[in-house]
């Protein structure tokens, strides 16, 4: 099986308390809840990184469904780089255009040109930012980009995530969020395929092999990208008829999450590339976080439409035309079980 890319076109921290990022230790972390207690996480600075989730299963008891590091500086050090719950940009996902012989991608605009580290395989492109990152420092890209992120847990088991962002001068901006989500927690399996995903759309952007747009925007009909009707991420699994517009869920746990965005696009990554230890909640750290043991979806816009001028869609922001994204992820469990 391999992991899920799917261009699917879809028809600061807040809560109760708030708690601001320190400017000091970009590795502290700062816990926040919904006033009802049904959703509780914690959060670092350093890219805006989520570092535990923890809502009530079918049972009535909390699990910590996102994955994480227990040593909170691996955000930054970690050799793998997974990205983990972070905010990624100034443009996530891929930009082509690798220039044969340099270790840049070449990014055109009006009357200037700028080269973003590639840190693609065999070079071909640059993805979620170029070779650092954006949750690390930023690299290559025209002028200055100031970015606010502001989560948001609120009752009924509700998480909300805001960007904004100003440039100084023209300059791509594609903002996604990255959280590796495990509905089960590892309490009963250690991968994702029992879990069920529905996404309302009835087009996929069209990859070559690095993944990078052709241009094309292909039907998902008898294909194994086709997920209009709920079905599980196991490959083997038939489509089964639900309704959420993009859903996630257990069984297991009986934990659902439902995404509503203002991004035109979402990314669906099982997580195929994992080799991490676990935090000590999900059985750490003599335990390893293995590839597809979580699922990360990343509501975005369309993948290097800068480079596909033919779809007509403008991610060029600069002084006077902002940038905003947003996610709004209600999860819960619809029914608890009350055990004695």
């Amino acid at each position: 099986m391999r992991a899920f890319w799917v261009g699917a076109v879809l028809t600061g921290f807040a809560a109760s308390a708030r708690a601001q990022a320190s400017h000091t230790d970009p590795f502290k972390e700062y816990t926040i809840a919904a006033s009802d207690g049904s959703i509780k996480a914690k959060f670092i600075g350093s890219g805006a990184s989520l570092s535990e989730l923890w809502v009530k299963d079918k049972y009535g008891r909390f699990r910590d469904v996102v994955l994480g590091y227990d040593n909170t500086t691996l955000w930054q050090t970690d050799p793998g780089h997974p990205f983990l719950n972070s905010i990624i940009g100034r443009y996530a996902n891929r930009i082509k255009n690798g220039l044969p012989g340099r270790n840049v991608v070449r990014v055109v605009l009006t009357n200037a040109t700028s080269h973003i580290f590639r840190n693609g395989p065999d070079g071909a492109f640059a993805a979620h930012g170029g070779e650092i990152g954006w949750d690390r420092p930023d690299e290559g890209f025209p002028g200055d980009v100031t970015a606010k992120v502001v989560y948001r847990l609120s009752p009924g088991g509700k998480y909300d995530a805001v960007v904004t962002a100003t440039a100084t001068q023209k300059t791509p901006i594609m903002v996604t969020t990255h959280v590796y989500w495990n509905l089960d927690a590892f309490q009963e399996t250690s991968n994702i395929f029992n879990h069920s995903l529905r996404i309302g759309s009835s087009k996929y952007i069209q990859g070559d092999i690095y993944l990078i747009p052709t241009g094309n925007l292909t039907s998902v009909q008898g294909t194994a990208l086709d997920f209009r009707k709920e079905r599980s991420l196991d490959p083997d699994d038939k489509p089964e008829s639900k309704t959420p517009n993009l859903s996630l869920y257990s069984p297991n746990s009986g934990i659902r999450l439902d995404v509503t965005t203002n991004q035109p696009v979402v990314q669906v990554y099982t997580g195929n590339w994992l080799a991490m230890p676990r935090k000590k909640v999900h059985g750490g750290p003599s335990l390893q976080y293995e590839k597809f043991s979580a699922v990360a979806i990343e509501p975005e816009g369309y993948v290097d439409a800068i480079n596909n001028p033919a779809w007509g869609v403008d991610q060029i922001y600069y002084p006077g035309r902002d940038f905003k994204w947003a996610t709004n992820v209600p999860v819960l469990c619809p029914e608890v079980m009350h055990v004695a």
